[in-house]
């Protein structure tokens, strides 16, 4: 079973991840982390916590020579900011504490997450809740990433829309996904003209004091048939996808396919036709992104995420204090105006992570060779029930 666990608060010491359950034998280097690592820091709309951040990797555990042992695999990322905020964040017990923390920002978890865990200082929670702990997701879905090239699994994302911008170019291929960082880093859009449209919205965000959402696509290509389950819900794939992507933070809603348009249609128009080639079958479209009855079809899988804008506002919303039962302003915290660029790799991040879940419950062995010996036994054998 593959799982990963992260720790750390935003302005505390590091980042930190161990991932239980990867097969022995995976090539493994700080580069290849670091690459994820990189695309998350760079994009258009962050705050000032972009501009301390190196978020390099150290590989602590689980890894010799390059190569992965079988063993956990335990990474880490120093907090760079934490060198001002030691006061704050000390570990050891002090009379000179922090003033608390007691004006929780609305749309944020300062309120729920103080009452339920007994606090009386919001600090002691919203470090925790912040979106500065998936640099550690980042770093598992990089390791993920990693093994599901051996399979000839890619995964790749782009910017639908920011704020009331939207792109209505027709659905790319994975190809175009694949190449878009290259073409646009700060936005992540495939189309130039509403790229710019989309810098522009979120300049006046900016200059408003207020910030924007919008929608990512993540789309997997080379995903072998039969990943997931028909069997039960809780090991179907899409139930799997849904759930990862809806738990990062500012993500409200998450698509598969075409969900929120086929609500609107008929079963004519959304059935994904099959016909016979060569090699086995096709779908003449994939309305329903390469997920059939919780099992993966052989088509592109694909998912749309939706964030809601940041919540912190430069310009406090109102709210109560914890302490006085007053009505105040909230608290400001530094954030970013729009997160949805970068916000596409921890999608993809996170879509890396479930199908290298699914594809080690398949095929799963102690190390890669003997993975591989499964998966290719397997598609050897849809040959032959294809009659290839």
């Amino acid at each position: 079973m593959l799982r990963f666990l992260t720790a750390g608060e935003s302005h505390g010491l590091a980042c930190l991840v161990i991932i239980e359950g990867m097969p022995a034998g995976l090539k493994l280097s700080a580069t290849d982390i670091n690459r994820d690592l990189a695309k998350r820091r760079s994009d258009y709309g962050r705050g000032g916590r972009g501009k301390i951040e190196k978020d390099k990797v150290e590989i602590l555990a689980g890894v010799r020579y390059g190569q992965t042992l079988g063993s956990p695999i335990a990474l880490s990322v120093k907090n760079q900011d934490f060198e001002n905020w030691q006061a704050v964040m000390k570990i050891e017990a002090t009379n000179d504490q922090a003033e608390p923390l007691t004006r929780p920002r609305p749309g944020h978890a300062d309120l729920a997450a103080t009452l339920k865990y007994g606090q009386n200082d919001i600090r002691n929670v919203l470090e925790r809740a912040s979106a500065r702990e998936t640099v550690s997701r980042v770093m598992a879905g990089a390791v993920s990433r990693k093994l599901l090239g051996q399979f000839g699994i890619r995964v790749a994302s782009h910017t639908l829309q920011i704020g009331k911008v939207r792109t209505e170019k027709p659905r790319p291929s994975f190809e175009e996904v694949a190449t878009v960082f290259g073409r646009d880093p700060e936005i992540r859009c495939l189309d130039p003209k509403i790229s710019s449209k989309m810098k522009t919205a979120i300049d006046e965000a900016r200059r408003n004091q207020n910030t924007l959402g919008g929608v990512v696509e993540v789309i997997a290509s080379g995903v072998p048939v039969g990943l997931g389950s028909v069997m039960h819900y809780d090991r179907r794939l899409d139930s799997l996808l849904a759930g990862a992507l809806m738990g990062i933070p500012s993500v409200k809603a998450v698509e598969i396919g075409d969900g929120f348009k086929m609500a609107s249609l008929t079963g004519s128009q959304t059935v994904d036709t099959i016909t016979p080639q060569k090699t086995g079958f096709v779908r003449q479209t994939n309305h329903m992104g390469g997920i059939e009855g919780g099992t993966s079809n052989g088509e592109d899988i694909i998912c749309r995420v939706y964030h809601k804008p940041i919540a912190t506002l430069p310009r406090p919303t109102r709210t109560v204090d914890i302490a006085t039962g007053k009505s105040v302003k909230a608290i400001v915290e530094r954030s970013d105006v729009c997160v949805v660029p970068r916000a596409g790799v921890v999608t993809e991040a996170m879509t890396c992570f479930v199908l290298a879940q699914a594809l080690l419950e398949k095929f799963g062995g102690d190390n890669i060779a003997e993975t591989r010996r499964n998966y290719e036994s397997y598609l050897k054998h849809l040959s032959i029930k294809r009659g290839g």
